[in-house]
């Protein structure tokens, strides 16, 4: 599949920030285009990158996941730490606690502005939603992560 070809490393690379385990972000990029191969779809890059953030944040919040998330996380796969909100780095530990909490837009718009580093103008344009709706989701997103960790 061409597709995999052209955007498998970059998605995998997306995934093993996501989860911090090479081993769950091969499995998930896989499965991703094995289902895109038996449908028969060849998507762009945009669609791609969703599917993968999404599939990760389902994969996130599957509770009989989060234990061995936590034991296998390895810190290197995530490269330097960017993923502050308000001066708190956003880990693992406070990731799978957002997750019970955040709605799934609220939780993808967490991913893609704190660990992706896009701008809310990048993130309205992938979600097809107003730079608005994304300011106004990420100070629901500012304030859940005060809530839970309290200041830094």
């Amino acid at each position: 599949m061409d597709a995999y070809q052209r955007h498998g490393r970059a998605l995998l690379r997306k995934a093993e920030r996501m989860l911090g385990n090479r081993a769950d972000a091969q499995d998930l990029v896989q499965s991703l285009f094995l289902d895109l191969l038996q449908k028969g779809e060849s998507p762009d890059l945009p669609y791609l990158y969703r599917a993968i953030t999404n599939r990760c944040l389902t994969y996130i919040r599957d509770t009989s996941n989060r234990t061995r998330l936590l034991e296998s996380n390895d810190d290197a796969l995530r490269g330097p730490v960017r993923t502050r909100c308000d001066e708190r780095v956003i880990g693992m530990d406070l990731l799978l606690k957002l997750s019970k909490t955040l709605d799934e837009r609220a939780l993808e718009i967490l991913f893609y502005r704190f660990f992706d580093d896009m701008t809310q103008d990048e993130i309205a344009e992938l979600m097809s939603l107003s730079r608005k709706t994304i300011g106004k989701i990420e100070g629901e997103i500012r304030a859940a992560v005060a809530e839970m960790g309290g200041k830094p």
